[in-house]
């Protein structure tokens, strides 16, 4: 982004309010029991038996187990992540979390083992994988996934069903009910509280329980029965989210018997999709989805990824956005910190430096005071000591001045960074999971450039840094476009990876990325030459208005400044054109990126 032309520099920064991209509609939606037992149903078809293969763990609390079967390899992803725990089939993921303890182990422990059994009794949110030597042979391994909130965890125990290894250790001042760790004998759960949902009890009788306590109908419902979870009350109460919310909060002492019947059959209809395993995939009603029909329609189950899969999909978007915002916030809040912390340390420096301009007085006022006659020894004293304060001030004024200059680079970088973020926040062309990347090592490239130099060598002494990886698009001609989406990529393609004939495109007098097209390997047509300019004009703070004035200037006139941060150059001799950031932004869209 930073671009100094003709020895100019950026003073003082304005704020900025970085857009975060919000969440889908509803609120995340926690995998219940209903969700479980249609995503086991469906699973059960397509898993069972199914070979081992492979395991890595992406994130602490989620394993991914990729599985054999006859039409190919399929992927589940096990989470006991307290607030999202789950059980899905997933798209095949990128190689990410092999190496790690709890991963190895479970390869180590599952190797050349057969699926054979999936198995979930009651209404208890606990799934038992059996794994053994071949299908029909007795279970050897047994992978626990327990889905309660934070209680979630993941065990795996051998035949004695002895815990040959665990997700998370609950030891005795953690948990006085239930520690469990390595080598201990499996205990399952605590029985939930309440009575397990039965279709054989008739209106009176269930009414009749709901009622015991004089409370309000959403308390009474998980209360009284096991698997009601709060977005399963909601639907089994009405299809209208208003109508549903208004109706829990009603005492069970003020519901009507037209209304005791509605909610009765509408909790008879969910007891036959359980007990049949009716499950279908709605995405409709006063829930995010729901996986059972209140009517006997079963068309909007026709998904051609099947139930389980698209559960997957749902909540690695909301999860993908959600760690997004995260990260969003927190660069947010740290640039606005050292923000804060630069332009106070530059305003001290530049009073400093207005103080000085008090040489000059002191001087003459010190001179004025010796050319009275017969000065006293005081007044000597006096003189010496405003000769000495105007000496300090004109021996301070090259320090002041290079820390002022060192304040206003870290602005700059603080303000590119801002750019990057508002950038990587606003576009649609590109993937959450990347965008997340894309800001981590935004945040990763500020803590090196803005921590104490100390901190800062102890950091890169630790990390093994890798070579950045700008965004490539092709031109029209064939050519290669790389764009620099931080400052470490900026100075990678404009300064270390530029070749005499390449071209170096920004937007003119305003913050940017770097975009230097490979004319090294090729002729540049016109075409190419204007889509590296509508490209630097869309990743620029310049990027909402309709046309752009851009800088072209070959690679070779470029210049690092000394002293400054990466990807602060000058420049000389270069040619304006004018660009057009919508156009770049379909180009994007519409291209296959290279890296």
């Amino acid at each position: 982004m930073h671009c100094i032309e003709s020895d100019r520099r950026v003073g003082r920064l304005r704020a900025i309010q970085v857009p975060t991209e919000s969440m889908a509609p509803a609120a995340l939606q926690v995998m219940d029991l209903s969700s479980l037992r249609a995503v086991l149903s469906e699973l059960r078809k397509e898993v069972l038996p199914s070979r081992f293969e492979k395991v890595q763990q992406p994130e602490p609390h989620t394993l991914q187990l990729g599985l054999r079967t006859l039409k190919g390899l399929v992927w589940l992803e096990l989470s006991w992540r307290a607030d999202c725990p789950r059980l899905v089939k997933i798209t095949p993921p990128p190689r990410l979390g092999s190496g790690s303890t709890l991963a190895q182990q479970i390869q180590h422990g599952l190797r050349q083992m057969a699926l054979i059994e999936l198995k979930q009794k009651g209404f208890d949110r606990v799934v038992e994988c059996g794994l053994a030597h071949r299908p029909g042979e007795p279970i050897e391994r047994t992978l626990v996934l327990e889905l309660m909130g934070r209680h979630s965890n993941l065990l795996l125990l051998d035949r004695q069903r002895q815990v040959i290894t665990l997700g998370r250790q609950v030891r005795n001042h953690q948990s006085r009910v239930r520690p469990i760790g390595t080598a201990d004998i499996y205990v399952a759960p605590p029985p939930m509280q309440g009575r397990e949902p039965s279709s054989k009890e008739s209106l009176k009788r269930w009414k009749d329980i709901l009622c015991l306590v004089p409370t309000k109908l959403r308390s009474a419902l998980q209360q009284c029965y096991q698997g009601i979870s709060p977005a399963l009350a909601l639907q089994l109460v009405d299809d209208d989210a208003k109508k549903a919310h208004a109706l829990l909060e009603l005492s069970v002492l003020e519901i009507t018997d037209e209304q005791w019947q509605h909610l009765y059959h509408r909790w008879s209809r969910w007891l036959d999709c359980l007990e049949k395993e009716r499950f279908t995939m709605r995405f409709d009603g006063p829930s995010s989805y729901r996986v059972w029909d209140c009517d006997n329609s079963t068309s909007s189950s026709s998904f051609t990824d099947g139930l389980s899969l698209t559960l997957g999909s749902y909540y690695r978007r909301h999860l993908e956005t959600q760690s997004l915002n995260q990260l969003a916030e927190d660069l947010q809040k740290r640039l606005c910190q050292w923000r804060q912390r630069e332009e106070q340390a530059l305003g001290e420096q530049q009073g400093r430096l207005n103080e000085t301009s008090q040489s000059n007085s002191l001087q003459q006022q010190a001179d004025a005071m010796l050319c009275l006659p017969s000065p006293s020894k005081d007044l000597i004293n006096q003189t010496q000591k405003l000769y000495r304060k105007a000496q300090k001030f004109r021996r301070s004024v090259p320090v002041l001045k290079t820390r002022i200059e060192h304040h206003q680079q870290r602005l700059q970088l603080i303000q590119g960074s801002e750019m990057f973020l508002e950038d990587l926040l606003g576009t649609s062309w590109e993937g959450r999971r990347e965008r997340s990347i894309r800001l981590q090592e935004l945040r990763q490239e500020l803590d090196e450039l803005l921590i104490s130099q100390s901190r800062n060598r102890q950091k890169r002494g630790r990390r093994n840094q890798q070579p950045p990886s700008p965004l490539e698009l092709t031109t029209p001609g064939g050519l290669v476009v790389q764009i620099g989406r931080n400052h470490r990529q900026n100075d990678w393609i404009s300064l270390r990876q530029a070749r005499p004939g390449d071209l170096w495109f920004h937007a003119q007098e305003c913050p940017g990325s770097h975009v230097v097209l490979k004319a090294s390997n090729g002729h540049a047509e016109e075409a190419d030459l204007q889509l590296a300019a509508d490209l630097a004009a869309h990743f620029s703070r310049a990027r909402g208005n309709q046309r752009v004035p851009v800088v072209m200037v070959p690679t070779s006139n470029l210049q690092r400044i000394p002293g400054a941060g990466p990807g602060t150059v000058r420049y000389r001799d270069g040619n304006l054109c004018w660009a057009e950031p919508d156009r770049g932004l379909q180009h994007l869209s519409a291209s296959e990126l290279l890296v």
